[in-house]
This record gives structure tokens, sequence and C-alpha cells, in this order.
């Protein structure tokens, strides 16, 4: 109250402008003026919580500024060596760059466990950050003779996904007579606790040397201030705080600080301390460890997780539930293509792992909570079989509700009430299960909220009885009334309706099935008043939005919502035109904000063409399998023309998701009531006499596994169903064979071939 009357009765405006006209800059106010002019109208007009976000993010380009182009002499990550290097495809010029950050290679993969919310995370080149947002362990061999195998500026390393019990990234890098294998694992029962598990192998096949452990002043991102190091007792202590442990004690440790330059530029000379203070907080440590001729030495290093201020365990007081225990509960694919599988089964690790405490779409950038990503996650997570997980995650919702009734995770983005009804239903629809009454009334408090939300003005305008002017979804444009949030708001007074019917609330049903009709009715309206369906036929991304990269958030109404039929004409000019002026390579490009390849829209692409019956799903997916990392992770967005990633944060668990949910579609999809199986499976992959399965996958009503044997007739479908009630409706639909209607209670049938061999 103080505060709003401080703007009211001080001329804020007016000594701002006064100020920055006697120094000289440009009036801010005029500025942000003229800047709110490119979007509609709205009660929010940049989210806090991005604005806090960016802000951030670009301080550390700052300092990343003053640090790295004036010493590049020092040993810096693999994105700053790929950026800085003029002959390199990734090179940025920095003339006129505000800040120096990392655009060109996000790529990371975390490593932990399912129940741990702890996420080292591991760059391309074996570079890896224990703790969150802080500074990181670099591994080096030297010769003798002061030959230097540095991971980081290797034009080629060979990095691998371990997918045993212990989730680990394992690095390998050779050059000449030198070969550096360093493993990274999360390690859950040890005295100290979880710690981050790394074994560094370094071998020379004629010189003797060193095998050198470097704690390093930044992570993939940029600079982290390291203000004191000391080492004692095996171990250096970093900031008075966080401890890194070795398994032998090292030959010898050096020191050096930013005057004096890195400590990679003068690895010969003798120690002299065992601590070291740089006040601009610069500090660089290193251990070295003998290394015989044609001998591996192999080092131990560990970091205890529990220093990490973002760690939090599942808090269940018994020993950890092995990792691979976890991941034998959810649906299993089997097919004959190796590197689908592989993405599969890692893109399963990602989600697990994300949502080991409330789901967050990123283990490093984008380690906090937006609704968005939670709920499409989720989906991936009850497509899964993870119903239990799911239910946790979905009680804690109410905590992050307003009053009013909205669920916000950021401000302005009017999707959210929608999502987390649409997932609610989703999961009671699937495991028949019925809320508490606090969790029922908390969602059917968002749904009211979304009915009052709408606007109720009728003047004729395009976006009357439309959700407000928002940021929404965040790449589709400035503040807007987004096509993207109606969808979601009438998906989600749908799924408020069934779950009223399944509390046995019939006025509530009546009530939002009403309101969910009329919203639809009035987007449609909308839509034909829109300048790009006008021109295309096609859903834009707003009433007032020509057709533009934005238009791929409408395309929502089909894939996942089914708010449109199969094969809707608005729908599938809207991907023609997407295909046509907003795609690289057969993916989709996103030339807004993002301005690169993203993952999870390419793959929601893809099952609107599988939806449709268009065979092009299939070149989707096969572009997005040839873009995932070697680890088998997408970064947000990705750079065209080097692959690295270039938006975002460097392992995305929605992208994870959209994968999980893509193969499950292969083999098992819904199309409202009925189950469709086998209606995306590879053709080839039926020629290599191996079964393909998938499942158990959460249905409406329970759990269903589909597997599909050739056999000397035709195709064998083996089908094993947990249905409460009534069976569902299933209609065989394998490419090459013909068409089968059955239900859940059968257990096989023989697929024909369309024609005779």
């Amino acid at each position: 109250m103080v505060q709003k009357l401080f703007k009211k009765l001080l001329p804020w405006r007016f000594l701002i402008r006064r100020m920055t006209g006697y120094y000289g800059f440009l009036d801010p106010v005029t500025l942000m003026a003229r800047l709110r002019q490119f979007s509609k109208p709205s009660e929010v007009q940049e989210p806090i919580e991005l604005l806090r976000a960016g802000l951030i993010f670009h301080a550390r380009g700052l300092v990343n500024t003053r640090a790295i182009q004036y010493n590049l002499d020092w040993v810096w990550p693999f994105w700053v060596v790929k950026q800085f290097t003029p002959k390199d495809a990734s090179f940025i010029p920095r003339g006129f760059s505000f800040s120096h950050i990392n655009v060109t290679h996000r790529n990371w993969t975390a490593v932990g466990h399912p129940d741990l919310a702890a996420y080292p995370v591991i760059d391309p080149r074996g570079l890896v950050t224990p703790l969150f947002d802080a500074w990181s362990i670099d591994v080096w061999l030297m010769t003798q003779d002061k030959a230097l195998l540095l991971p980081s500026r290797q034009p080629r390393v060979v990095q691998t996904l371990d997918l045993s019990d212990e989730l680990a990234v394992t690095t390998a890098t050779a050059k000449n007579n030198l070969s550096l294998v360093c493993t990274a694992s999360v390690t859950m029962d040890t005295p100290a606790g979880p710690v981050m598990q790394m074994i560094a192998k370094g071998s020379m096949q004629k010189d003797a040397g060193w095998l050198i452990v470097s704690i390093r002043p930044y992570n993939p991102e940029g600079v982290y201030f390291i203000d004191h190091i000391r080492y004692n007792d095996s171990r250096f202590v970093i900031n008075h705080a966080h401890e890194v442990r070795f398994g032998t004690a090292p030959e010898k440790v050096l020191f050096s600080t930013y005057d004096r330059g890195d400590v990679a530029l003068e690895l010969d000379r003798p120690q002299t301390e065992d601590q070291v203070a740089c006040p601009i907080g610069m500090a660089t440590a290193a251990a070295f460890f003998p290394v015989d001729p044609n001998a591996a030495t192999r080092i131990d290093i560990q970091v205890p997780l529990n220093q990490d201020a973002a760690f939090v365990s599942s808090g269940t007081g018994r020993p950890a539930e092995p990792a691979s225990q976890i991941v034998s509960q959810t649906a299993a694919l089997a097919i004959p293509d190796a590197k689908f599988q592989f993405l599969y089964d890692a893109a399963v690790r990602t989600l697990l792992l994300l949502s080991a405490d409330e789901v967050v779409p990123g283990p490093y950038t984008y380690r906090r909570f937006w609704f968005r990503d939670a709920c499409l996650m989720m989906n991936a997570l009850l497509g899964l079989g993870l119903a239990q997980r799911c239910e946790r995650l979905i009680q804690g919702f109410a905590s992050r509700q307003k009053l009013s009734g909205y669920f916000q995770s950021q401000e302005g983005e009017w999707d959210s009430n929608g999502q987390v009804l649409w997932i609610a239903q989703r999961f009671t629809q699937c495991t028949g299960r019925v809320f508490s009454a606090s969790v029922f009334t908390s969602l059917m408090k968002g749904a009211r909220w979304i009915i009052h939300k709408r606007r109720s003005k009728k003047d004729g305008k395009p976006h009357d009885g439309l959700l407000p002017a928002g940021f929404s979804a965040e790449h589709l444009g400035p503040n807007d009334y987004y096509y993207w949030d109606d969808f979601w708001g009438v998906a989600g007074l749908r799924a408020a309706a069934k779950l009223a019917k399944k509390q046995g609330n019939a006025a509530d049903q009546k009530m939002f099935a009403a309101q969910a009709m009329d919203f639809e009715n009035r987007i449609f309206t909308s839509l034909a008043q829109a300048p790009g369906y006008k021109k295309h036929q096609a859903i834009p991304a707003s009433p007032y939005r020509r057709m533009d990269a934005g238009a791929v958030g409408s395309l929502v109404a089909d894939y996942p919502l089914q708010i449109t039929p199969p094969n809707d004409a608005r729908i599938m000019n809207t991907m023609s035109y997407l295909m046509a002026h907003c795609s690289f390579g057969k993916a989709f490009f996103q030339d807004m904000i993002h301005s690169g390849i993203n993952i999870y829209l390419t793959l929601a692409m893809a099952q609107t063409f599988l939806r449709s019956q268009d065979v092009r799903y299939k070149e989707l997916i096969h572009t997005v399998a040839d873009l995932a990392s070697p680890t088998g992770q997408w970064p947000e967005a990705i750079n065209p023309l080097t692959g690295g990633g270039c938006m975002g944060d460097g392992q995305h668990g929605w992208a994870a998701a959209e994968w999980v949910m893509m193969m499950r579609s292969l083999f098992i999809r819904e199309e409202g009531d009925m189950l469709i199986l086998g209606s995306g499976i590879f053709p080839e992959w039926l020629h290599q006499n191996t079964p393909l399965s998938f499942g158990p996958t959460l249905v409406p009503g329970g759990s269903v596994s589909v597997t599909f044997t050739r056999a000397h007739k035709g195709l064998e479908l083996f089908l094993t169903a947990s249905v409460k009630g009534r069976s569902l409706p299933c209609r065989a639909a394998v490419p090459g064979y013909r068409t089968k209607d059955l239900d859940t209670s059968h257990d096989y049938c023989l697929l024909e071939p369309v024609q005779r061999p």
C-alpha cells in the first residue's frame, strides 16, 4: 500500500526523464511505451520471472565479456572454444554484443537418480559441473615434455550414455599416444550420502606424465566466481563450502589467481602453497597424479551432493530404490531400430530424473517450474505407467494456486489452468481414482477462473469471448490473444466437466460442458476474422496475426487435445504452411525468439501427420533422431548449421516427453474412446522378423500392452489389457495390413496383408 501511494504521489516518470535527458540517455519511459505498441494491451507486460531470469543470464554474460575475450590463453569450456574461434562455423562476432553467452553449443547431459533432485551436468567434452550453477571439474593429460591433451580443444571425442543402474556419461579423448577416459555418475549409498562420482583414467603409450584434475571457475553458461581454494587431506575445499575429494593423494597441487593467469599456463612449476585467494573470483587449481608409460592411472573423485543448495532427496528415510528397478516399472519399447530404442530409453531416464521432486523441464537453465512443461511431461509419465508419481505432482499444484483460482508459475500465461485440469482429468480417466475434497475444490476453482477470465464484453471485436492478451508460451511472439491459450481453456473446461461428473456433481458438469462449447464456438467465430485464416484457411497464432511460425501453437487443437477431428482442413492447412515456410531440413524451425530447430514442436507436428494418416510423420521422426546428441539428448532449440544447442536448457524434458509419446503413438494411440494399434509402425521394422512391442501403458480405465510378430499368414497381434469396466474398442491399423476392429477383451488376432506375397 505504501509503495502504491509513493507511485501516485511522486512524479516518477518526470524524474526519470529529467535524469536520463541530463546524462544523454534515451528516455526509457517513451522507449518502453513504443516497445509495448508491438504487442496487444495486457494486464501483464513481461512476466517478472522471465525478466529476472533474463537479467541473471545476461549479468553472467557481462562477466563473460570481461573474463573471456581478454584471456584466450586460458583453458575454456568447449562452447567458448567453438564460439571464439574465427574459422569455426560456431564463431560469433563480438563487436556489438551486449554480453557473451553460450548460443552455439548449449548441450549437456545430467546424471542422477529418479528420487534425487540433484543434477550434475556433463558438457560435450566431459567438463563436469557437479553442483547446480557452480564451478566445474576438468581433467587433462600432460607429458613430461609438456604436451597437453585438453578435451575442450579436441575436434572430436567419443561420448556415451550408460543406461545401466547408475546412469553414467563417459567421455573418451585421444591424441597421438595420449588417452583419457572420464566417467561421471551419481552414487547414492556412501557414508557422505549421495555423491557425484567421477572416475578418470589416463594412459600414455610412450611417455610418463601426469593426469591433472583442475578446478575451473566456470560452467556451461560461463564464469562462476571462485574466491578461495584450499587443499588438505586429499581434497580441495572451494569457497570455504564445497569439497572435492580424491581417492588417492595427488603428487602435487598448484594454484593460481586471475592476475597470474590460468593455472594451466604454468603447469611445470613446483608447489609452493596449499591455498589461494583471488579478489577477482577467478581462482584455479590443479591436482597432479603420475602416469607411467604403458600403464593406466585411475583417479576416483567424489563431490558430496548434499553441499548443493538446490539438493532435494526423496525424504522417505529408506534406502534408495535401485534406479533400474524404477525403470523396470515403466512402459518398455522393443523395436529393431537401435537409435530409436536408445533415444526412448534415454528419454525415460530423463523424465524420471526431472520429476524427482517437482517437475522441471531441464537440469540446469530451466531448473524451475512451469505448469506448461510439467503437464506435458506428466502426460508422458502417465504414458509410461507412472500414475503414483503423477498423483504426487498433481497434489502439489494447489500450492501454486492464487486466491482467484489462477494456477500461476509465470504471470500473464493463461494456458496453465487448462493444462492443470486436462492432466488431472487424464489421470482420473486412466486410473479411476478420485481426488481428495481439497484437490477437487482446487481444480473446480481453477475451472471457474477460466470462465471469469474470458472477455465478457461483446462488441464485435475478434477477441470477444477469448482469454486476455498475454505472454502465453513465450515463443509465439509478443503479448497477444493466443489461440494456444484458448484451446487449452476449452480442454480445461471439458476436463472440469468430466471431473465434476466423476465426483457426482451434475450441476457443475452441465455448466462446465456448456461453457466449453461456448468457448470453442467463440474461437472459431474469431478465426474467421483472422488475417492468416482469410488468406490461407489456416489457424494463425491469434485473431490479429498473419501466418507465421507462431501458428505452430494452434496445432494443439489437434495434438494432444483432439478438439478438432483427424485431418481437419484448418489444421492441415496450418501444417502445410509451416512445412513450406517454417521448416529446415524436414523439421520445424522456430524463427522467433528461439531461432532454432524445435524438437518437441516437430514431434507434435509428427503426431498430427500420424493422426491424419500422412506418412510424412516418419521423416520428421527420423530428423529428430538425427539431431539428438551422442548421449541421446536434445536442447530446447538447435542451431541449424552447427547442430549445437542455441536456446534454453541443453537437456530438455519436454523434448524427451514428446519422444516417449511419439514412440507410444506408433503402437498405441487414442482417438476418442478408441485405441488405434500399430498405425505408426515402420514397415521396415517388420522385415527384421523380431517381435515389436510397447507397454504396459495407461489408457482410459487401465493399462494395455501390444506385441506384433510376423507369421506365415500375416502379422500376429498379442494384446494384454487390464481395463476396469467395459472393454475398450480397438482398431488394428498396421501399415500394409488389413484394418481389423476388436476390443480389449481379445488377447490375439491375425492381421492379413493387404496384398498376398
